[in-house]
């Protein structure tokens, strides 16, 4: 079970280098025996980051993507918030990572990310590459 990080979609919607890998890694999601999940934070940072740079054709080719995969949302709590503002300092995070690595912790999930900030926390990181392997 794993948590998708926002970098994962944002390769894909914003061009960037390992678009491609992402995108084949998203597309075997709907095959694939593991659970995936993206947090309510990563689904408003992107629209938030597409919204702003004007493209909503892709952030709403991006929303119907995620409405159609097995991908399952997961909405914080407001206690879940406190212990991500607790999470900043115990692991030197921005505020991003900090949600992410909190609802990772609290669903027992590893998290697919480039994000090399979680290597330094308990929770596995994985690469896109390494479950397309």
């Amino acid at each position: 079970m794993y948590l998708i990080d926002t970098n994962i979609f944002l390769e894909i919607l914003l061009n960037q280098k390992n678009a491609e890998e992402c995108e084949r890694f998203l597309k075997r999601i709907n095959n694939s025996q593991d659970a995936f999940y993206i947090s309510s934070f990563t689904l408003h940072s992107i629209e938030v980051i597409m919204a702003r740079n004007k493209q909503e054709d892709a952030l709403l080719n991006f929303l119907l993507f995620i409405e159609k995969s097995k991908i399952i949302k997961i909405d914080t709590t407001v206690s879940d918030e406190r212990e991500a503002v607790e999470n900043i300092e115990r692991f030197s995070l921005d505020f991003d990572d900090s949600v992410q690595l909190t609802i990772s912790q609290k669903y027992n999930l590893g998290i697919v990310s480039y994000d090399k900030h979680f290597d330094k926390t308990p929770v596995k990181r994985v690469e896109p590459l390494h479950l397309l392997n």
